[in-house]
Order: C-alpha cells, then sequence, then structure tokens
C-alpha cells in the first residue's frame, strides 16, 4: 500500500478551527510547523467510527472497550513480539498525564528524576510539578547520530536519584535506540535501583525501514519490573485531540503505585478518544503504511532541503515526523521569533533544553511542506 491510495497532498485548511498549531499565528502569514500535530485527516476508518458512536446519541461515562483491550494486546504481540497481560494495562487521558503521575508515584519529594536532553519539554517540567528535582544529562552529537553519553549519564546519579524519563523514539532528535543502547540504560538502572517511565508513543512512527523500535521492557521481565511504557495512537493515527493513551506496568506494586498517584485527580479516558483507539488499532493499518511512506518522502525532502543550506545541519531522522536543526552558526539569540519573522513557526530548542536548535514537523502535505522550507531556507541565506 502506498501513499497514493489515500490523499495527503490536498492541504486541510485548519484555520478557525481551534487549533492550537494553526491558530496560534492567526491573522498572521506564517506556515505553522511547530506543535508535534500532522495536518492530515484522520484514517476513514476512525472519522466512520466517530460518526456511528456520535449518532447513538448517548455520552455517559465510559470505560475501555472490552474489544480495545483486546486489540492493544494483539498490537503489542505482533508488532514487538511482547506478551501484555490485561491488568497490566492502565488507561490514561494523555501522555503527559503519565509522565507526571510516573514522578508523583516514584521516590519522595525532592527525590531527583533523571532525563535526557534535548527532549520533548513536559520531560523538563514533570518533576518540579510533582515535588522532585530535576537532573538533566546531555546526549552527544558523535559521528552524525545523537546518542546517550552513558559515563556523563552514570556519573549524573546520587543517592536520591530513583526515576529515568526515556524517550524512544526520540522526540526532538528522531533515534530509534538500539537494542544494546536500551540494555545499557536497562543495566544501569538495575545498577541503581531506578524506575523507568519509557515515553513510546512515536513508536508506530518508524520511517527507516532497517530500524525497528523496541520497547525497553521487552529486554527481559527483570527490566519489564522496573519499567512505565507509556503509548498512545495519538501520533501514530493523528488522534490527539481525542486523548487517550494507556501505560503498560507488568510490576503488580510499581502498578499499584502508579495508579494510587492517579486517584481523585486524573480523569477518565473520554468516550470518544475510546472509540478512535479502537478503530485505529483494529483497522488503521494500511493507512498508516500510506502514512509512513509519505513521510519518508517528506523526511527526506527537509534533508535535502537542509543539507543545501550554508551554516545549519540535521541528523537523519529515523523515526517521528520531527526534524530537529542546528542553527547554532547563524548566531540567534531567539531562533523561533527569527523565523517567525520569515513567515514559519518552528519549535524553540531553549523549550527542549538545547538552545541554537530548531524542531520543524513535516506532517504535513507536500504543498505545505515546500512553502515552510522556501521562508526557512531564504531567512537563512539572508542572515548569513
Amino acid at each position: 500500500m502506498t501513499a497514493n491510495a489515500f490523499d495527503f497532498d490536498t492541504p486541510v485548511d485548519r484555520r478557525g478551527s481551534a487549533s492550537d498549531k494553526w491558530d496560534k499565528y492567526a491573522g498572521r502569514d506564517i506556515v505553522p510547523m511547530w506543535v508535534a500535530d500532522m495536518d492530515f485527516r484522520a484514517p476513514p476508518c476512525v472519522i466512520e467510527a466517530l460518526h456511528r458512536r456520535i449518532d447513538h446519541g448517548v455520552f455517559g461515562y465510559t470505560s475501555a472497550p472490552r474489544e480495545l483491550l483486546e486489540v492493544v494486546l494483539q498490537v503489542l504481540r505482533r508488532e514487538y513480539d511482547w506478551e501484555v497481560y490485561p491488568e497490566w494495562i492502565v488507561w490514561l487521558p494523555g501522555l503527559v498525564t503519565g509522565l507526571n503521575v510516573a514522578c508523583r508515584a516514584i521516590g519522595e519529594a525532592d527525590d531527583e528524576v533523571l532525563s535526557l536532553t534535548p527532549v520533548y519539554p513536559p520531560f523538563l517540567s514533570a518533576p518540579r510539578f510533582q515535588g522532585r528535582r530535576l537532573l538533566k544529562c546531555k546526549m552527544v552529537l558523535r559521528d552524525g547520530r545523537w546518542q546517550i553519553d552513558l559515563n556523563a549519564l552514570r556519573s549524573s546519579i546520587t543517592p536520591r536519584t530513583k526515576l529515568l524519563l526515556l524517550c524512544s523514539p526520540h522526540n526532538p532528535v528522531g533515534r530509534v535506540f538500539t537494542r544494546e543502547e536500551l540494555s545499557a540504560l536497562a543495566q544501569l538502572a538495575e545498577q541503581h535501583d531506578l524506575v523507568v517511565c519509557s515515553d513510546e508513543i512515536h513508536c508506530g512512527l518508524v520511517l527507516d525501514a532497517d530500524k525497528r523500535h523496541m520497547p525497553i521492557a521487552t529486554l527481559a521481565p527483570e527490566v519489564a519490573k522496573r519499567c512505565i511504557t507509556l503509548m498512545a495512537p495519538s501520533k501514530t493515527f493523528n488522534v490527539p485531540g481525542l486523548y487517550c493513551s494507556f501505560a503498560v506496568i507488568s510490576d503488580t506494586a510499581l502498578r499499584q503505585r502508579f495508579l494510587k498517584a492517579m486517584q481523585r485527580i486524573v480523569p477518565h479516558v473520554n468516550t470518544l478518544g475510546y472509540t478512535a483507539a479502537l478503530a485505529a488499532y483494529k483497522d488503521g493499518w494500511q493507512w498508516h503504511a500510506a502514512l509512513l511512506d509519505y513521510l519518508r518522502g517528506n523526511r527526506d525532502r527537509v534533508e535535502q532541503a537542509v543539507a543545501a543550506l550554508p551554516h545549519v545541519r540535521m541528523t537523519h531522522v529515523e523515526a517521528t515526523y520531527l526534524a530537529w536543526i542546528d542553527v547554532r552558526e547563524l548566531a540567534l539569540e531567539r531562533p523561533a521569533k527569527f523565523f517567525e519573522q520569515a513567515g514559519i513557526g518552528l519549535s524553540d530548542g531553549t523549550d527542549f533544553g538545547a538552545p541554537g536548535f530548531v524542531r520543524l514537523n513535516f506532517g504535513c502535505s507536500r504543498q505545505t511542506l515546500e512553502t515552510g522550507l522556501q521562508r526557512f531556507a531564504a531567512a537563512v541565506r539572508a542572515r548569513r
């Protein structure tokens, strides 16, 4: 199945739809390529399922449908050879909620949470919001690839460090971590008795044919016992605004700590979120294959465009629809503001713990992408 089987080329007008992504620049000639949602319509099966549910007309309190649970377990088994049991699943209204609950559940006040930077901004804020201290360890750019600095990570850990927040596949650097990298992290967690909370919501967006996502919890049962794995259909099937995600926690005691931290503060997943998740996981895979094909083309175009420019560079995007671009040589005080003035809205690296970088979302039509890239290139050339 190729991208031609579905229409990703026709831009969808999202202006005036209360879209965070587009309404940020309402009334301004700025192409929004910042926040991580795609401009594509959801899979037809999801839209049809939502229509059927709405036509039912009653929207009472809803639990996760049994069929959804069964389908999720099937997907985890098929995609990752992961045998997950129903009781391991904890439903959540979003990934960010899961990060905050994990920080609340693990350790005590002023204990430490370790995170690898650059990283998705809630990794940097969740510890503080939950009364924990944030430890940051920089990833290193080596041999043209972002890598985990195990020596730096090891030296960052103190007796107060209780939790490691991992983003895999990684947002924003687009890495698919290898078995060897994950095993080294797992060994470190074992040595220092750390719980690992792994954000894996981009696991369905691996673009390189020679790479495969591996949940860190699948390395071994003893690794799984210290893992909280967060997943969702939100990125893979472009339904983030429907707020349905889940945690996989195999260890009973760890799961009970997580559930206790949720009590009376975390709302249930909404009815339509469950509906969309079931339709996507059950019937959305042809659309998904076509999406990956289209995103590969967009990824290649972005890499080509950046490579042709002076003083900016990026590493290869193995997964996600996000390009992490190094603009430090442009000596910009506020990179995102600079590019907004050129008509393209990007995420500023400062929010990810890495000033001098920008993140570009290429989950959009080729027409939109070309407009954004033209503006990006014009801004870079005008600067130097």
